[in-house]
C-alpha cells in the first residue's frame, strides 16, 4: 500500500515537473497535420509517396543516406552536404528538436553552435518526423527549422527500402516534388540535376578572409573549402589564431606570416578544386611548416601529391566508418583501429608505389578506400592528411587528439625557428671585408 502510494506520489511530482518545463522542451505539435502530399522520385525509377513537411517546394539533388544515429542538426548544416537530399536511416528524427544557432566569437567559439548559419542540403527524407521535441536547448521544431530556411522535408517513406537502393545500386539523382507537383509524372532522366557539375565549394566558401582568436599563440591559415563550425573550435580551443581563406586564395603570397596551413572539408567533385591543388603544390616545394587536411582538404592535398581522385559507387556517410592505422604519427598508432565520422562521395586511389615522399596513413576495414595520407619522415616535411572528421560534430572522438598533433608540431617548428633567429642575431657578425 505505502510503495502504491510513493510510486503515485513520484509520477505526480513527475508530470508536474514536466509540465513546468514549458513549451521550450516540451513543444506542441507543429503541425504537418495539413497532409501535403510529396513524392520522392529517384533517377533509377523508385518513387516514394508521403507527405511533406518543411518548405513546401520541389527541389532536384542527389540522393544519399547517413546511418547517423543522433546530430541530425549537425549533418543537415554540414556545408559537405550541399546539394543533396539526405535520408536518414534512423526512423525518427526530429525529436530533440533545434537549438538557437548563435555563439559568440572568442577562444571558445566560433559565432554559431551548429556547423554553419544555415541548413545545407537540399531536402531531408525521414520515415517519421517528430511533431513534438523536447530537450532543454530546443527552440524549434524540426519542421519549423526547415520552413524557415526553405528546405523540403519528406516523412512516411520506407527508407529501409530507400537505402537498400542507394546500397546496392550506389548513390542516385532524385526529385523531391511537393504538393501539385506531386501529380506530374516522374522527371525523364535527362531532367535530373547533378549538383556535382557545378563548384559547389565555391558557393560555400567564404568571400573574404577572417580571423577568429586573433591573440592566439599560434597562427594557422585555413583554406576553406565549405569547413564545418567544429573544425574551427577545435583549433581556437587549442589556442590556435585562425585566418579563413577562400579556398582559391593565393596563400603562397602570404605564408610567412602564419606557422601552420589548415584545409577543410567541403561538398562535391575535388576536381572542381584543382587550382587549388596546383597552388599547394607550390607551398608543398617552398615552404616547410605543418599542413593538414580533412575530407576536401585530404584529397586537394593528395592531387597536389600526384594522386588521383574518383568517385566512389557508394561512399561514406555516419558516424561509425572504421579506419585502420597503417603509420604512427602523435596520438596515432600504427595497427589501432579508430572508429570515425565521415561524408563523402570521393576518395584518393591507392596506387603502387605511392608519389615519393608520401605513404598512406589510414585505410578503410570495409571498403579498403584510403582514408588517410601522409609524407615520410625521410621527406622532412609535417604533412597530413585524412579523409574523415577527427572533429566529428557528430560522433565518435576517437582522433579528435590529431588537431593537438597539429598544433604541437605548428608550436614546435615556430619555437625552433625562433631558436635560430635568436642564435643568429647573438652571434658576433663576421662578415667584414
Amino acid at each position: 500500500m505505502l510503495g502504491s502510494i510513493a510510486r503515485q506520489r513520484t509520477f505526480f511530482l513527475y508530470t508536474r515537473s514536466t509540465a513546468f518545463r514549458g513549451l521550450a522542451t516540451h513543444a506542441p505539435s507543429t503541425s504537418t497535420t495539413k497532409a501535403i502530399p510529396a513524392v520522392l522520385h529517384l533517377k533509377t525509377g523508385q518513387s516514394f509517396t508521403g507527405k511533406s513537411f518543411g518548405s513546401p517546394k520541389s527541389v532536384f539533388g542527389e540522393t544519399v543516406f547517413s546511418t547517423s544515429i543522433t546530430s541530425y542538426t549537425e549533418s543537415m548544416t554540414d556545408p559537405s552536404y550541399r546539394g543533396q537530399i539526405l535520408v536518414f536511416t534512423t526512423p525518427m528524427i526530429g525529436n530533440y528538436g533545434v537549438p538557437a544557432n548563435s555563439a559568440p566569437y572568442d577562444s571558445q567559439d566560433v559565432g554559431v553552435v551548429l556547423e554553419s548559419q544555415g541548413i545545407q542540403c537540399s531536402a531531408v527524407v525521414v520515415a517519421d518526423v517528430a511533431e513534438r521535441f523536447s530537450h532543454h536547448a530546443a527552440v524549434e521544431s524540426l519542421h519549423s527549422w526547415c520552413h524557415r530556411h526553405g528546405v523540403p522535408g519528406i516523412t512516411g517513406v520506407d527508407t529501409r527500402a530507400i537505402t537498400r537502393i542507394l546500397r546496392d545500386q550506389g548513390t542516385t539523382l532524385g526529385r523531391l516534388a511537393v504538393g501539385e507537383d506531386v501529380s506530374a509524372p516522374p522527371p525523364a532522366p535527362e531532367e535530373y540535376w547533378d549538383p556535382t557539375t557545378e563548384n559547389l565549394v565555391d558557393q560555400v566558401s567564404v568571400r573574404e578572409p577572417y580571423t577568429l582568436n586573433p591573440s592566439g599563440d599560434v597562427r594557422i591559415a585555413v583554406l576553406d573549402f565549405g569547413a564545418k563550425a567544429n573544425i574551427l573550435r577545435s583549433l581556437v580551443r587549442r589556442g590556435a589564431s585562425c585566418t579563413v581563406l577562400p579556398w582559391n586564395h593565393d596563400f603562397n603570397a602570404i605564408r610567412d606570416q602564419f606557422d601552420g596551413l589548415f584545409l577543410s572539408n567541403g561538398p562535391g567533385d575535388p576536381a572542381h578544386t584543382m587550382e587549388a591543388a596546383m597552388k599547394l603544390r607550390k607551398t608543398f616545394e617552398e615552404w616547410d611548416k605543418p599542413i593538414f587536411g580533412i575530407c576536401m582538404g585530404h584529397q586537394v592535398i593528395g592531387m597536389a601529391a600526384g594522386l588521383e581522385a574518383y568517385r566512389m559507387t557508394f561512399g561514406n556517410r555516419g558516424h561509425n566508418q572504421p579506419v585502420l592505422a597503417l603509420a604512427s604519427s602523435g596520438s596515432v598508432k600504427a595497427g589501432r583501429v579508430y572508429v570515425t565520422s565521415q561524408n563523402h562521395q570521393y576518395a584518393l586511389k591507392l596506387q603502387d608505389p605511392f608519389p615519393a615522399g608520401w605513404e598512406p596513413f589510414f585505410i578503410n576495414c570495409n571498403d579498403s578506400s584510403v582514408e588517410g595520407i601522409k609524407s615520410t619522415p625521410e621527406s622532412g616535411r609535417k604533412i597530413w592528411g585524412v579523409q574523415f572528421h577527427p572533429e566529428s560534430a557528430g560522433g565518435p572522438l576517437d582522433t579528435i587528439e590529431m588537431f593537438t598533433d597539429f598544433l604541437t608540431e605548428c608550436r614546435n617548428h615556430k619555437a625552433h625557428h625562433q631558436a635560430l633567429e635568436s642564435a643568429s642575431m647573438s652571434s658576433p657578425n663576421q662578415s667584414f671585408l
